[in-house]
């Protein structure tokens, strides 16, 4: 399972999902939606713009977590 820690990674650089939702050009209420994984897909210029914005790779971003249950 792909697990997002965008909520992490803004904390970390006390940034604010409004402000981010903004400069992604989104939604409160989809960044919302991406940030608590409740998203089925990300596109790469929103994962460049998260990256850029919070200074991260995209490692820190998305995590894999095996799902044994497969």
């Amino acid at each position: 399972m792909i697990v997002l820690r965008i909520d992490r990674v803004l904390a970390d650089r006390k940034k604010s999902s409004k402000e981010l939702s903004k400069i992604l050009n989104i939604t409160e209420a989809n960044f919302s939606i991406l940030k608590n994984g409740k998203s089925k897909s990300i596109m790469f210029d929103t994962l460049n713009t998260l990256c850029k914005t919070l200074e991260c790779q995209p490692k820190d971003l998305i995590e894999y977590i095996p799902d044994f249950e497969d």
